[in-house]
């Protein structure tokens, strides 16, 4: 366990503690099978990358950008570049070619390295007009590159680079490094504007490992499966600590191919967002939906068991009466254990879930299957976790846990979260003006989220900034709404109206594959998508469906109107940030004329 140490020696005591222990599993495209690096192996190649930089002339403290999915090799650069003091900036692997200049611009980086295909030719025609860029590094060797290239070399030839020559200068800077140092510049994917890159050092990591370290319980014995790009703040910090705890690491290239790999690898940890778990309730209660009515009684039977068992008495701390643990003992062994088996999840140790708000339904569902779900409160500024919930502690569905050690939380007059501490930011890169906006007079960082504390546990309502207000004075909070209807299986993705208007509409884009079953089955014609969501049956069903889910809102916050659309909400059209956060005013100004519709 090194989680108190500096990142810059972390891989390389791991290394003379596991040895020949593998620790980093990649899936070779060719055979299809997991392959894996040792640890020495690990610190063989964060050497040789940081040999090579000292080779290219980096700076102490200079940025260097990584712009690739997940690999083994943006493992390697991130340490190899903490090892001679560098900073590391993640892109995510999704950016656009304007985003990627505006980093790069922003953080005048020099050396750029990329992952794929893909990221290579997004980020290929900036070297003609940027002023910093001079070189790039390609990890995959299967990348085409142009004809005119002559700035770019593969990452196995970058680290030839690397002698043995440089070895006492790489010394020397490792000697030097400081917790103040800069680790990382994350630059926050944009819901609210321009984005700003949020300074991590050392030092915050430093602590947010030891403090994570004294609630998470990962130890060497676990097998952990990315899911989030390393770019994501949770990911990587999440990484970071596993990695800090000697556990095994098996780094998922392709996001949609996860749910494949935790079937093969079942793993025993694993950082997600909510819409995952949403993904995973949806599936389920689709197949539920399919079995024998027997069969259905028997599944929900268990996760009411469950529910009872695990919520009503083991979350509230109570201890549950004779005949419900057997109760409980058998549906876990007759029902639970076999949906746990179905999506990889025989050994399952615990599952940290943050980024946005969880509906109650699926945290309820996924507790009473016997999934050790561990909800939490973060933010890139914040380097990951601020709260999270305590295994084996009384916790409230719907909350996200306690505060850790090394950061007081304070609850604002008007309901915002403000934070202090040794793991929040300093600022912002180059940004003075964007630092004063969020850091107050008494060093209290202002996050923009609105909550309340009860019993020791943080509540979260919603945005500050996205609290709506509807034409008769009534407050909307539209994720809270969003989180309540996303889980209907029929809705994809849902972006809910109601600021200044008289009443809550919503846009929703549906899930075409079950629409399209639905009105085959009852025999509703369509020739396209757009006939599909325009057909008032098939709105008036959807609508009937949400007026179930809604019961519990008051009658001001409930959706009266919808709009179904016909293409899903997307990157491309600038609409959903690398994280898959919807830019609400971007969505309003693209469907103004179906909001206006829905008003008339």
């Amino acid at each position: 366990m090194l989680t108190g140490c500096h990142l810059s020696r972390l891989i390389e005591k791991q290394a003379q503690l596991y040895g020949k222990r593998d620790v980093l599993f990649s899936r070779d495209d060719v055979t299809g099978r997991w392959q894996g690096v040792s640890w020495l192996d690990f610190a063989g190649f964060t050497r040789q990358v940081a040999r090579a930089l000292l080779a290219l002339g980096v700076r102490v403290q200079e940025n260097v950008a990584v712009f690739a999915p997940n690999m083994a090799e943006c493992l390697y650069v991130d340490f190899g570049c903490y090892g001679v003091r560098a900073v590391t900036i993640p892109f995510y692997p999704t950016s656009s070619t304007a985003q990627v200049q505006f980093m790069v611009d922003d953080a005048g980086v020099r050396y750029l390295f990329v992952g794929s295909q893909l990221q290579y030719d997004v980020a290929f025609p900036l070297f003609a007009t940027s002023e910093s860029l001079e070189r790039m590094i390609i990890f995959d060797r299967a990348v085409v590159r142009h004809a005119a290239d002559t700035v770019s070399m593969y990452f196995d030839d970058f680290l030839k680079l690397g002698n043995e020559s440089y070895e006492a200068a790489f010394r020397q800077r490792l000697d030097e490094a400081s917790p103040e140092d800069i680790a990382n510049i994350l630059y926050t994917s944009g819901t609210t504007g321009v984005s700003k890159g949020v300074i991590l050092t050392h030092g915050m990591y430093m602590n947010a490992m030891v403090e994570n370290d004294k609630v998470l319980p990962v130890t060497e014995k676990d097998v952990v499966l990315n899911f989030l790009p390393f770019s994501h703040v949770f990911e990587r910090g999440w990484s970071y600590l596993c990695l800090s705890e000697g556990a095994q690491l098996y780094i998922n290239l392709r996001p949609t191919e996860v749910v494949h790999a935790m079937k093969e690898i079942r793993p025993t940890c694993m950082c997600a967002v909510p819409r995952f778990w949403e993904k995973v309730y949806e599936t389920v209660m689709e197949r539920v939906s399919s079995m024998s009515e027997t069969k259905r009684k028997m599944v929900h039977s268990a996760i009411e068991i469950g529910k009872q068992y695990r919520i009503e008495y083991l979350a509230s701390g109570r201890q549950a009466p004779m005949w419900l643990k057997m109760k409980y003992k058998f549906m876990d062994k007759a029902v639970l254990s076999t949906l746990r088996e179905q999506l990889g999840l025989t050994r399952a140790n615990i599952f940290p879930t943050a980024g946005a708000a969880i509906a109650g339904e699926v945290e309820t569902f996924v507790h009473a299957c016997g999934i050790g779900m561990i909800t939490g409160y973060g933010l890139t500024e914040s380097t990951a976790t601020v709260t999270c919930a305590r295994v084996g502690e009384p916790f409230s569905i719907g909350s996200v846990g306690r505060v850790i050690g090394g950061v007081e939380i304070k609850v604002a007059e008007d309901g915002e979260i403000l934070l202090r501490g040794k793991s929040i930011t300093p600022g912002y890169y180059r940004n003075v003006r964007a630092t004063r906006e969020v850091i107050d007079d008494e060093g209290w960082f202002h996050t923009g989220d609105s909550g309340y504390v009860k019993n020791g546990e943080l509540f979260l309502t919603d945005r500050i900034k996205d609290l709506y207000k509807t034409s008769n004075g009534k407050y909307i909070a539209p994720q809270q709404i969003e989180s309540k209807l996303i889980v209907d299986r029929y809705i994809d993705q849902i972006v809910v109206v109601a600021d200044r208007q008289k009443f809550v509409s919503a846009l929703i884009v549906p899930s075409y594959t079950a629409l399209e079953t639905l009105a085959n089955s009852r025999g509703i014609s369509y020739g396209s998508r757009s006939d599909l969501c325009e057909n008032p049956a098939i709105i008036q069903f959807i609508m009937e469906r949400i007026d179930t889910l809604q019961q519990t809102f008051a009658h001001y916050e409930q959706v009266k109107r919808i709009t179904l659309l016909p293409e899903p909400f997307s990157m491309s059209r600038n609409e959903l940030t690398n994280t898959l956060k919807v830019k609400r005013k971007v969505i309003f100004e693209h469907y103004r004329k179906e909001i206006e519709t829905m008003y008339r």
